[in-house]
């Protein structure tokens, strides 16, 4: 049994597997747990992220507007279902003036680490880089220094310094609705200049892999493990009805996880449901969160549904890296 790090969450979201049910990742039936209309302004909230925060939930939510601008917005909840999102975007200090001002913002993660809660998001400066943040109360958010150049998307912190550094995987892009793509990592030695940059994953060839085989792209916070940094990917293929985006699993070498252990050839997620079919993007499923309890190895996926909604997913850590052993594509 995989050993897994981190701090219990007894409130996690939940709901048992459906019986009969035999893959290892299942979808809540209350889903979608937010709507288009997350705030005042939004048309969708979907590609966004949560963590534990004092008796309950707190959040950074991508709520596009009815003019279909992209900008990030504080939110809280107390049973991680039910969601209270702020009408005002996030209150971003501290940044030098020359990076200041909003081009867009969208798809957050968050990592809580040493004490504090650090946001990662596709920040536009010239287009579309990393920009990263800070919080302690989800009310200020301490901007900093965006962590590379033009054009990067996917950008997701490690949970604990590696080798003495702080690490990130990312997805280095293009200026439009990039068709192609690869996880990278990267480290730094106080999260403003990064290098030491490694390959880590590229699209999986077709005839092996279908779902994935277009681009790939960094997900919620990765997990450590006994058996490796767990993380889940999403991938997309370029079918006859356009892009169709899925998410599966990868396990990472604790101590250099450029080095992929094992990758899921088979699917976790993949759009079915009507919420994931039908919306302002159809055929998406783009996993931003996971909230993990190491006693129970339950998790709790949030994913962006066709670019409209907020859906919610469940597993067993465990069985999940048995899944992605079984079913490795790297051997």
């Amino acid at each position: 049994m995989a050993k897994i790090i981190g701090s219990a969450i007894p409130n996690l979201p939940w709901e048992d597997k459906p019986a009969g049910y035999t893959d290892p990742v299942w979808r809540f039936t209350g889903n979608p747990i937010i709507g288009r209309n997350g705030n005042k302004r939004s048309n969708s909230v979907f590609n966004s992220a949560v963590v534990p925060f004092e008796d309950g939930f707190a959040g950074v939510f991508r709520c596009d507007s009815r003019s279909i601008s992209m900008d990030l917005f504080a939110g809280r909840s107390e049973d991680g279902i039910h969601w209270k999102i702020e009408d005002d975007s996030l209150n971003l200090v501290g940044a030098d003036p020359e990076i200041a001002p909003n081009q867009y913002r969208y798809d957050a993660r968050i990592t809580p680490m040493e004490g504090k809660y650090y946001v990662t998001w596709c920040n536009g400066y010239h287009g579309p880089t990393i920009g990263v943040a800070w919080t302690e109360d989800f009310k200020t958010f301490h901007q900093l220094e965006n962590a590379f150049l033009p054009y990067n998307r996917n950008g997701v912190l490690f949970p604990r310094k590696i080798n003495g550094r702080y690490a990130m995987l990312s997805r280095p892009s293009d200026t439009g609705h990039t068709a192609f793509g690869d996880i990278f990592y990267s480290e730094s030695p106080d999260m403003e200049f990064w290098g030491h940059h490694r390959h880590v994953m590229s699209p999986a060839a077709f005839e092996v892999s279908a779902w994935q085989c277009m681009k790939v792209g960094a997900g919620p916070t990765p997990i450590e493990t006994s058996e490796g940094w767990l993380i889940f990917h999403h991938g997309v293929l370029h079918s006859c009805n356009g892009y169709v985006y899925a998410f599966g699993s990868a396990l990472l070498d604790l101590e250099e996880p450029w080095r992929v252990i094992a990758r899921s050839g088979p699917y976790l997620i993949s759009p079915r449901e009507i919420y994931e079919c039908v919306g302002d993007v159809p055929n998406v499923c783009f996993p931003c969160a996971a909230l993990h309890d190491p006693e129970t190895g339950r998790v709790a996926v949030y994913y962006g549904c066709a670019d409209t909604v907020t859906g919610l997913a469940f597993g067993y850590i465990p069985e999940i890296i048995d899944f992605t052993k079984r079913t490795n594509i790297c051997r």
